[in-house]
């Protein structure tokens, strides 16, 4: 079982293999390909040679799906292209050899939790769906959201998971927020340890009444607090964290040091 971090963020297609190469001498062991505004990887070439390096470093690949993305529209034609748009991610991640593609799920807009659940939940079937029949091994990961206002609250995402198949992204620091700070990482930890694969964000984050504002850079005393308790699980579980910090690749790094210091006490 492992613990591994890595950056949000790859670089543009021509600094990818450099970067891989960059993470790789600085411990680094994942990086998270942000496809926020569409997907930039498009060449087969480039695709293999980013797969190739990956392959290479021993960096374990992600990515992040479009932002604008929301599976509980009021319109149909927004759903649609929203699934469009996660196929995409998905292909493009199993050719670049990718384990998880993480989504945004959606907003409960004015409709019910209950009824925005159902909604989700029939599209997520409808993705878990395709990737069976393509024979896809890269994963659906619905994230924890960090907004009151948006789905994605612990039980959403954990019961998505189980009625599903789907998968999971935990962001640490979303879910501090969407409580106004009065969950803590040993609660959060305890949610989720009954799974064995984590895909995790975590940075940083300024919040207020109505969840998140905007992420920071990770304070050193609040990743002591998180891996203290992820110490805990860490031989039941693999452990993949992506720092979504205004400078993750810095803030991976950090992460490495203060888990390997932990681990040596």
């Amino acid at each position: 079982m492992t613990v591994i971090f890595g950056p949000s963020g790859l670089g543009g297609v021509k600094e990818a293999i450099g970067n891989l190469e960059a993470y790789h001498k600085l411990g680094i062991k994942a990086c998270e390909i942000a496809f926020t505004y569409g997907v930039y990887i498009k060449e087969d070439k480039d695709i293999k040679a980013i797969r190739e390096a990956s392959e290479k470093y021993g960096i374990k690949l992600s990515i992040h799906a479009q932002y604008w993305l929301n599976l509980n529209s009021a319109e149909k034609v927004k759903i649609e292209a929203s699934k469009k748009r996660i196929l995409d991610c998905l292909k493009t991640g199993e050719k670049l050899g990718c384990y998880a593609v993480v989504v945004h799920p959606g907003y409960y807009g004015k409709m019910s939790k209950e009824e925005s659940y159902n909604n989700i939940k029939k599209v997520v079937i409808e993705l878990m769906g395709e990737i069976k029949k393509n024979k896809w091994k890269v994963k659906l990961c619905l994230e924890t959201m960090g907004k009151v206002n948006v789905f994605g609250s612990v039980q959403d995402i954990k019961s998505l998971v189980k009625e599903t198949e789907c998968s999971f992204c935990v962001d640490f620091a979303h879910l501090k927020a969407r409580s106004n700070g009065k969950m803590s990482y040993k609660e959060m930890v305890s949610e989720f340890s009954e799974f064995k694969e984590w895909h995790c964000h975590f940075s940083g984050i300024v919040y207020g009444d109505k969840g998140e504002k905007h992420h920071i850079l990770t304070p050193k005393t609040e990743l002591k607090e998180l891996l203290k308790e992820l110490k805990a699980v860490k031989n039941k579980c693999n452990i993949t964290i992506i720092n979504e910090s205004p400078d993750p690749v810095k803030d991976s790094v950090l992460s490495l040091k203060v888990w390997n210091e932990i681990n040596l006490n």
